[in-house]
């Protein structure tokens, strides 16, 4: 059996174990392998194979058990299907304690909304909102059976501040940040721990083929955000569930530091600004 870590003294021990989206490249790859060496066991998801078993490959040379599941994250019977997997194979290590949303996608051009092809935003939505929300709905209740469990998802600045282009991917992370609220809001009292994870601006494929970080020369460094996810995973960061925080400006110790003035503002999460307490929306 796997060493486990508490989300909460009042709940059940959450199993050293992850189920990764998109694992098979750029952030997920970087992430599951950063689990792997701090003894996590992994399930790794994501659409095609090949990268998937290579990082498996990868991850059992790091002595972590790995197993590996391929799906199309927007069709729920395969989502279904690669989470009954995972947590088949996960049984022995106490089940999956910690789901990283890492999988997505942006627009394939940068462009402001009239001039884009509304297909390709809606299927910027569709990968990065019902991809989360499929693999959280088959894995939350496990999580919820045993007491508990955290759920990563890796968003994006873009869901805080409106962009010039890329339109569904903005709409996208202010709806996976709104999801990361209501998971805390529905699901704390259960033991649940929720993180919105900016991952900054990481050399990735994805990050490579985007104009607007064309002679880009400072990337934020992956070892970054595995920190800041190693630290959610271990329950250092259970007081900001339900939060926004960023690699490359954020840090464990200043979140840390910092944790009791986020949750008295009630800071770091979704909100309609106002214009003070007479306001009628406040």
């Amino acid at each position: 059996m796997s060493p486990v870590t508490s989300a909460d003294p009042a709940h059940p021990p959450v199993p050293r174990t992850a189920l990764v989206t998109g694992a098979g490249r750029g952030i997920g790859r970087e992430l599951a392998l950063a689990l792997a060496r701090d003894g996590y066991a992994l399930g790794l998801v994501g659409r095609t194979r090949d990268p998937l078993e290579e990082v498996a490959d990868e991850v059992r040379a790091l002595g972590a058990t790995a197993t590996v599941a391929v799906a199309d994250l927007v069709q729920a019977a395969q989502v279904a299907t690669a989470v009954e997997h995972v947590q088949a194979a996960l049984a022995d290590h106490g089940g999956i304690g910690l789901l990283v949303n890492n999988a997505g996608v942006i627009e394939h051009a940068e462009l402001p909304f009239a001039a884009d092809d509304v297909e390709d935003v809606w299927r910027v939505v569709e990968v990065n909102v019902r991809g989360p929300l499929l693999v959280t709905h088959a894995v939350l209740p496990g999580m919820l059976a045993r007491g508990g469990g955290r759920v990563l998802n890796v968003n994006s600045g873009s869901g805080h501040r409106a962009l010039t282009s890329y339109t569904g991917y903005a709409v996208s992370k202010g709806a996976l940040a709104r999801f990361t609220a209501q998971l805390h809001r529905q699901y704390a009292d259960a033991g649940l721990r929720v993180l919105d994870l900016a991952p900054g601006v990481v050399a990735t494929g994805m990050t490579a083929a985007m104009p607007v970080h064309a002679g880009r020369t400072r990337w934020t460094p992956p070892q970054e955000v595995a920190e800041l996810v190693l630290a959610f995973a271990s329950g250092e960061l259970d007081a900001l569930s339900g939060r926004f925080v960023r690699a490359g400006a954020d840090t464990v110790a200043s979140l840390r530091e910092h944790a009791d003035d986020i949750v008295a503002a009630d800071a770091r999460t979704l909100r309609l600004a106002t214009w003070g307490p007479d306001d009628p929306v406040a």
